[in-house]
């Protein structure tokens, strides 16, 4: 049973797949480095529903806080990393020192911040490696939402119109009950889902 930040851990840790990802993304020395999103939340709700088989990801996020480079070009060039290490993962890799400007928000402060903002609660969380090659994990909105199979808006796609049309629109485009029968989408109140 998954109840706990050491059970989420240890659920990480007992995987080997997810360890080498992992030890992927930190040899490439990033600044506040993590892997975050459908990474960690796939393997949670697969777990939750007693899959045998991995949900295959669209892209495995890793984000990094650099304002000494926010080029997009430097972004790539670690991507291209990362595929030379791990050939068959669907690397994705953002600088969140630069996202807030995609995303028509302040700077950002460092990536937890920026992880606060993700659209669900479910997917503002992540995990690295540290210097010690100890497992971390951050999750700006708790993980209770995440184990317990909720899916909903973190506080600002809550704010506004835009980024709750933003939120509704995710939920409809990555249909994810149809994966995972078994998790509850709240919708925000007012809009038209």
């Amino acid at each position: 049973m998954l109840q706990t930040e050491k059970d989420l851990l240890n659920l990480i840790k007992s995987d080997e797949w997810m360890m080498e990802i992992l030890r992927a993304a930190k040899s490439l020395n990033l600044p506040d480095w993590w892997i975050c999103a459908g990474f960690v939340r796939t393997k949670v709700w697969d777990t939750l529903h007693r899959y045998t088989n991995r949900t295959p990801l669209p892209d495995i996020d890793v984000i990094y806080f650099d304002n000494n480079d926010v080029c997009e070009e430097k972004e790539k060039q670690l991507e291209r990393r990362l595929l030379q290490l791990y050939p068959s993962a669907p690397w994705s890799v953002k600088n969140q020192a630069r996202m807030h400007v995609i995303n028509h928000l302040p700077p950002y402060a460092d990536s937890t911040e920026a992880m606060s903002n993700f659209p669900e609660t479910a997917t503002a969380i992540g995990v690295k490696l540290d210097q010690d090659n100890q497992l971390q994990l951050v999750a700006p909105c708790g993980i209770q939402d995440l184990l317990n199979l909720v899916v909903k808006p973190t506080p600002l796609y809550k704010k506004s119109t835009e980024h709750t049309s933003i939120y509704e629109k995710r939920l409809k485009q990555k249909n994810w009950q149809a994966l995972w029968p078994n998790i509850t989408i709240l919708h925000v109140e007012g809009v038209n889902s």
